[in-house]
């Protein structure tokens, strides 16, 4: 790919002249991005199966592309096979009420320009979340509304969190190790600007393991702007949990996980 960049110089205040550098850009092949997820809604207790594959462009492209027509397929631990439509839309497997039972291995598969692509996983619980604080005075100004959204971490046991604030805002994603408050109440907090009275803030909360959570720490730290989500294109590769077992060095990005999530819709007061 060639981009041209015109620079122009201005010597004294009349004369001036411009050239023009040629720079060629080479091109990696395309790579598939996968992000994957069977959830259980606590609170609805429904389940969920959403899938999204795209493929990487180029740098100067006009962004990631749809995959339509992969066969998907999500496999139980008694070897039961589940196949995962396509939506009409194109790019989005989805199905409802998955039968997803606890303490039991899920394996991914994703068949895609005749290569498979794999990963396994368990269902990882999570707290409900119970009740939002709201503060008025807060940012540097001492004007803004902040939030906390507030859960209690089960003892006994090393939980990992994966954190969203939802609204019209704004978007606030975080991730939590239960290391420093096993046991405790916690909250997740939320501040974007220009939050109001009457805004609509959904909040949402999910179980994930120990690589999830590293996975998703790495990405947010990439992140200096998170309104389009941690899961769009990233300054440097991240690597998830799902392999291709075809051809190893054509991997994947992405990640498959199998979460549990608590959600929580506020009115800003």
């Amino acid at each position: 790919m060639k981009k041209l960049l015109y620079l122009i110089f201005f010597f004294g205040i009349v004369t001036s002249c411009e050239d023009v550098i040629d720079i060629d850009l080479n091109d990696s092949e395309p790579r598939l991005v996968i992000d994957a997820g069977i959830f259980h809604f606590k609170e609805q207790d429904r389940n969920r199966v959403q899938i999204k594959l795209t493929e990487t462009a180029p740098f100067f492209g006009e962004g990631p592309q749809f995959v339509r027509n992969a066969r998907v397929t999500i496999i139980a631990e008694d070897g039961t096979q589940y196949p995962i439509e396509e939506a009409p839309s194109g790019g989005f497997y989805t199905m409802e009420n998955f039968p997803l039972v606890e303490n039991s291995n899920y394996r991914l598969e994703i068949l895609h320009d005749n290569e498979l692509y794999t990963a396994t996983e368990q269902l990882e619980l999570v707290p409900s979340l119970e009740f939002v604080e709201q503060n008025n005075e807060g940012g540097f100004t001492g004007e803004d509304i902040e939030l906390k959204a507030f859960f209690t971490d089960p003892e006994d046991a090393d939980n990992f969190y994966f954190f969203e604030g939802l609204s019209q805002r704004g978007s606030v994603y975080d991730t939590f190790f239960d290391e420093f408050f096993n046991g405790n109440l916690i909250f997740g907090f939320y501040f974007v600007d220009d939050l109001e009275s009457g805004d609509s803030v959904k909040f949402k909360l999910h179980g994930i393991d120990e690589q999830f959570y590293n996975f998703m720490f790495t990405l947010l730290q990439q992140s200096s702007d998170q309104s389009d989500g941690p899961f769009e294109t990233q300054p440097a590769t991240v690597r998830g949990n799902i392999i291709n077992e075809t051809n190893e060095d054509n991997f994947p990005l992405g990640y498959f996980r199998i979460s549990e999530v608590s959600t929580l819709d506020y009115l800003v007061e």
